[in-house]
């Protein structure tokens, strides 16, 4: 993706946003409202899970925004890790909320409520369902690329699971008096949320912490640089990610002869060009050496184990 429409692609994120945080804060004002006149704990909840969407949405829009900002001197690679970083506070506060729900499930189940005006539980749900189900399918299509679009996609999706579940808790007490199968079901929603939550986490830190990004294998990138005829060894190499889409590799090269600078540029722009091609990595860093005496390794270890 060229950087023009990468920039574009970006700012569009930006604008779904800005829809699902205002969608967001109507849905949480009309059942704080409803919640009160209905008597119902579960839909008070269901409103605060929507309020903690509205604040993960707000995050993830932040870093949309910085990540649109010009690298400078002293941000050599501008704010692009922001949506990572984002993506990891949202996914861990997923975790929070997932505990904190199964903890008011269980004391739902000791202490069933009373005196529920179920008929308004149910309109107000319902329109939750439709509401969070418009923001959900407004980032369906970006959650699949960007690990911050998903985490907000993930709030979003669980709280819809949540108000599916205060809509059926309603038709329960409507029509069975029965109350029990609100905090059941808000305890399965909760298990989905963290098990999906714990998963965006793991990846994000991944990022963070510079790992090879997932489907990637540095021994087979640098074996496939190592073909070119000039080349004797890649060593002391490195294969990480800065954002979803940004793959980076540096690594340095041992030619067999001593080359001219230029010869050697021309076969390490060749090297870039397959990089690009075939594993989507746009931004080499090489090292040309001849005859250097150090470690070959292709992981260099900076503290070798004793």
């Amino acid at each position: 993706m060229h950087n023009h429409d990468q920039h574009q692609y970006i700012h569009l994120r930006g604008k779904k946003l800005v829809i699902t945080i205002f969608l967001n804060l109507l849905i949480t004002v009309i059942q704080i409202t409803g919640a009160i006149f209905a008597n119902s704990l579960a839909l008070l909840s269901d409103a605060f899970h929507n309020f903690s969407d509205t604040s993960s949405l707000l995050l993830s829009y932040i870093a949309n925004r910085l990540t649109r900002r010009k690298s400078t001197k002293n941000q050599t690679f501008g704010y692009k890790r922001a949506e990572i970083i984002a993506a990891f506070i949202n996914s861990s506060v997923l975790l929070v909320v997932g505990a904190l729900l199964i903890f008011e499930s269980i004391e739902r189940i000791i202490e069933p409520e009373t005196g529920i005006n179920a008929i308004l539980v149910m309109f107000m749900a319902a329109f939750s369902i439709v509401a969070n189900g418009v923001s959900v399918l407004i980032l369906q299509k970006d959650a699949k690329s960007n690990m911050n679009i998903r985490s907000s996609y993930l709030h979003l999706f669980t709280d819809m699971l949540s108000s599916i579940a205060v809509l059926l808790g309603g038709i329960a007490i409507y029509y069975f008096n029965l109350t029990i199968i609100d905090p059941i079901l808000s305890i399965v929603i909760a298990i989905y949320l963290m098990i999906f939550g714990w998963k965006l986490v793991v990846q994000s830190v991944k990022v963070l912490m510079q790992f090879t990004p997932q489907g990637m294998d540095i021994e087979t990138i640098a074996n496939d640089l190592a073909n070119f005829n000039e080349v004797k060894n890649i060593h002391h190499g490195h294969l990480w990610q800065l954002t979803d889409h940004e793959f980076m590799f540096e690594a340095h090269i041992d030619f067999e002869e001593d080359l001219p600078i230029s010869k050697a540029c021309s076969i390490m722009t060749k090297m870039r060009e397959r990089l690009s091609r075939n594993y989507n990595i746009h931004h080499a860093t090489f090292q040309p050496e001849f005859d250097v005496s150090c470690n070959s390794d292709l992981i260099y270890q900076d503290h070798p184990e004793q």
